[in-house]
């Protein structure tokens, strides 16, 4: 299958696990680095990290897939599948205070410039796209 901006996408198969975090944010670097982004790199890997932490308190999965790609030239978008369907939601803070969960979200919604959920029958992928500056 051929990619609007020509580069080819990086996934990988990873044990549902936290430690899997950082096989994920050195994908998430690898890609960043040939695709000439690192400076996207800080980002991207916290970004990562939070939908791996995710993945692996709420889903019950056994393996996640990470992906990277770029979906189009200016943009470049981090995901996790995993095998469930539950749709993630940011616990807005009440006051002061900020909630136990999804501080993650909070995090992933102010880094990216727009995340989300695409269903699957099976499961579902929860990613965020970080916008690429035209140079």
């Amino acid at each position: 299958m051929s990619r609007p901006t020509g580069h080819p996408g990086y996934s990988e198969t990873l044990p549902c696990v936290e430690e899997s975090a950082e096989v994920a944010r050195s994908l998430v670097r690898t890609a960043l680095a040939t695709w000439h982004l690192g400076h996207l790199a800080d980002d991207g890997a916290l970004i990562v990290t939070e939908l791996v932490a995710n993945a692996t308190k709420h889903t019950g999965s056994r393996v996640i897939r990470v992906v990277v790609a770029r979906p189009s030239a200016t943009l470049v978008r981090i995901g996790v599948v995993d095998k469930s369907r539950t749709i993630p939601e940011i616990h807005k803070s009440n006051g002061d205070s900020l909630p136990i969960d999804g501080r993650g979200l909070l995090l992933i919604d102010e880094l990216t410039d727009r995340w989300g959920t695409d269903l699957y029958r099976w499961g579902k992928q929860v990613w965020g796209e970080l916008k690429v500056e035209a140079s």
